[in-house]
């Protein structure tokens, strides 16, 4: 099963490298986007450690990850909650890349930079929401021994993951060198807040203390902001 489930997750690592390429390249008309090619880098060599880690250390949950997209929600608001987040997930890169090919935005190349080392905290945050929760399904399901989290990250906001991967895609734009790609990447940002807004009425209604959790720790997303 190690060696079925470490193939599985390096093909679809493979997978989304080659599609994001497409994403990218193909708008951007030409492979010499230096940007890109430093933020798919920051992208890939994160997944890649991730990956390697929970392979390691917690298989479990690596195998949860790998089940993961539309078709694999069980929740039926999840499905055209999950399905729009991959298009506007698409848009950002489609975006960029043709921003880049038509010089659309004008963005120093040390701003670029920063935000390529924020799009790798958003990864950080998402490797000690990893940590700290082996529960961390790619889809909206509660596991038959499953209990409530609420230490590390979870007890400063409900969705930490979330705040990583919304952290990664806001900042995602301009590492690329485009401001036009933030208008889908804004769009990401309220769909992650629907689809977080729909798992908490499902946990509420599927995960023993999950309610005693939300009186605990009163921000979803963002400390001290909501």
């Amino acid at each position: 099963m190690g060696r079925n489930l470490i193939v599985k997750a390096l093909a679809g690592f493979l997978a989304l490298l080659a599609a994001l390429c497409l994403l990218i390249f193909l708008p951007a008309g030409t492979l010499n986007y230096s940007r890109a090619w430093l933020y798919l880098l920051v992208f890939f060599g994160s997944s890649l450690l991730i990956t390697l880690y929970l392979f390691k250390h917690d298989a479990k949950l690596l195998e949860r990850r790998v089940k993961a997209g539309p078709a694999a929600e069980k929740e039926k608001n999840q499905i055209g909650i999950q399905a729009m987040a991959n298009l506007s997930f698409c848009a950002v890169y489609i975006t960029a890349g043709f921003d880049f090919r038509f010089h659309w935005s004008e963005i120093p190349w040390s701003v670029s930079v920063i935000f390529d080392v924020l799009a790798a905290a958003g990864f950080y945050i998402v490797f000690l929401v990893f940590k700290e929760n082996t529960y961390t399904s790619a889809i909206i399901e509660v596991a038959a021994e499953q209990e409530v989290i609420s230490t590390g990250p979870y007890g400063i906001v409900r969705h930490p993951m979330y705040s990583g991967a919304l952290l990664m895609m806001l900042v995602t734009p301009l590492a690329l060198g485009s401001y036009w790609a933030l208008v889908p990447s804004i769009l990401l940002a309220g769909i992650i807040v629907l689809r977080l807004l729909d798992e908490e009425e499902f946990l509420t209604k599927n995960l023993t203390g999950y309610t005693d959790y939300c009186q605990k720790v009163r921000y979803h997303l963002i400390p001290y902001l909501w």
